[in-house]
């Protein structure tokens, strides 16, 4: 029978090989960032060409297959809320 530690090494490989581990690290920073961002100070408005760009830059993040870094910034820039790059140029 596997003790303890083995059955903690398999499930730790486990989450590793399908990205559930890297995704709750990067979730948890942004967490942490979230927390230590003042909440008193609202962050000013964004220009439409500030949203097009951070929009780029998440793609970018997206395509080279940076998730965790990309979950990150979506969580830190609130991608949550921006409209995505086809609807901002007029096209889809």
């Amino acid at each position: 029978m596997a003790t303890v530690a083995e059955l903690k090494a398999v499930l730790k490989d486990t989450l590793e090989k399908r990205g559930v581990l890297g995704h709750l690290r990067a979730k948890i920073r942004a967490e942490v960032f979230n927390a230590l961002d003042d909440q008193g100070e609202k962050p000013p408005p964004l220009s439409h060409e500030n949203r097009l760009i951070n929009e780029l830059i998440r793609e970018y993040l997206e395509f080279n297959k940076y998730k965790y870094s990309a979950s990150v910034l979506a969580a830190v820039l609130l991608f949550q809320n921006l409209v995505n790059r086809g609807d901002m140029m007029g096209y889809e």
